[in-house]
């Protein structure tokens, strides 16, 4: 699932300079040469931990799904 939810790809260095340098989620920076996840659904570049969680929340449809009890009001 998690193939067709993002798309990976080696941080190059002329990939860095063009794309924000840090992962969305944690703002831990990437460095040349890790892989580095594009989530199509939000629109930003994850690092392999972030992603690898993302994608045990995520269901078929790429959707993140809450889970029971968790918002604002509990």
């Amino acid at each position: 699932m998690g193939s067709v939810c993002f798309v990976s790809q080696v941080a190059t260095k002329e990939l860095l300079l063009r794309v924000s340098r840090v992962c969305g989620e944690c703002y831990e920076s990437f460095k040349e040469g890790e892989v580095i996840h594009y989530d199509m659904q939000s629109y930003r570049y994850l690092c392999q931990g972030c992603q690898e969680k993302l994608c045990e929340k995520m269901n078929a449809l790429c959707e993140v799904e809450e889970e029971v009890g968790e918002g604002l009001f509990r």
